[in-house]
């Protein structure tokens, strides 16, 4: 996390029942994202301080079956198609890399690298595939 000149170190990547979890934006937002999707993510739960907001929190959700989910303002995901998919600040760095053939682990390290507002480690988890 960045807020100013200075950086803290925060886990923003969760494993929720069979779900991956990636979050971007102000942790506090983030952590009421996380929360709304630990409670099952019914639209009628969704957090009124998420809703429809300028500087959105995204987060990224992948389901057991591989299935890429994308939620910002709403709680209607857009369902990603693309072969690799990324979230907050450093997106764009990473996207390249991993189209340029790196795996995750190394396309969030050059991320990291050439954006300032992200960076202090990487985390990995593994999708546990439904048989």
């Amino acid at each position: 996390m960045v807020n100013g000149n200075s950086k803290a170190t925060l886990t923003k990547i969760f494993r929720v029942g069979d779900l991956l979890v990636g979050l971007a934006g102000s942790i506090s937002f983030a952590s009421q994202m996380l929360n709304w999707i630990k409670e099952g993510r019914k639209p009628k739960d969704f957090p009124d301080s998420l809703k429809d907001k300028d500087d959105w929190v995204p987060a990224i959700v992948i389901e057991p079956n591989g299935r890429v989910l994308k939620y910002e303002r709403t709680p209607y995901p857009t369902i990603i198609e693309d072969k690799f998919a990324a979230i907050g600040c450093g997106r764009d760095f990473a996207l390249a890399a991993m189209a340029l053939g790196k795996p995750a682990r190394e396309a969030v390290k050059l991320a990291s690298r050439l954006d300032n507002s992200c960076g202090n480690g990487v985390d990995v988890l593994r999708l546990r595939r439904k048989k």
